[in-house]
């Protein structure tokens, strides 16, 4: 990992699940997450500057990558954790979203065992507010941290720039 001294999650999305570790690789939490409504990799161009009613449902996108992440406030002045200020890709409670922006319980939908119903949100990833207050922000609310969001449409090898090692590679190597 390239985490240096930083704190930092791995995103699945296929699994809707993130992974909370310590700077030294740590697993500190794990919890089931709820992300964009669209499959995808990449936040669609210029998607942070739009108005949340003109993002259609197949631009609903949780982006993959490594982005440094960075406690702040969202318009109503709550905490998140940016992960992309300028798609608008942050990491907030699943509660903090207001009663009228859709008619599922957000909160509730974190328990169910079906990974779909977890893919309701614009892109952002919502946590508990239980997960969030209690790991979240003793984790970055003083310091920046990465995270790994895994991709779902392309291979880790490609979004990460991994080179595929062949098999007869691997049993040259003793492996």
């Amino acid at each position: 990992m390239d985490n240096g001294t930083l704190s930092f999650m791995i995103v699945d999305k296929i699994e809707s699940r993130l992974f909370l570790f310590n700077a030294d690789g740590t697993l500190v939490a794990t919890t089931p997450v709820l992300l964009g409504l669209a499959r995808g990799d990449d936040s669609p161009p210029e998607i942070g500057t739009r108005k949340l009613s003109a993002i259609t449902p197949a631009e609903r996108i949780t982006p993959a990558g490594r982005f440094v992440v960075e406690a702040g406030k969202d318009l109503a002045g709550r905490d998140i954790l940016w992960i992309d200020y300028d798609a608008a890709i942050a990491l907030h409670r699943a509660s903090d979203r207001s009663s009228n922006s859709g008619r599922k319980n957000r909160a509730s939908l974190l328990s169910n065992p079906v990974v779909a119903a977890r893919r309701i949100s614009l892109g952002c990833i919502n946590v508990s507010t239980a997960f969030y207050d209690g790991f979240i922000q003793p984790a970055f609310r003083r310091k920046k941290g990465v995270a790994y969001i895994l991709p779902e449409t392309r291979s880790l090898n490609a979004q990460f720039n991994i080179p595929e090692i062949k098999a007869a590679e691997w049993t040259a190597a003793g492996i």
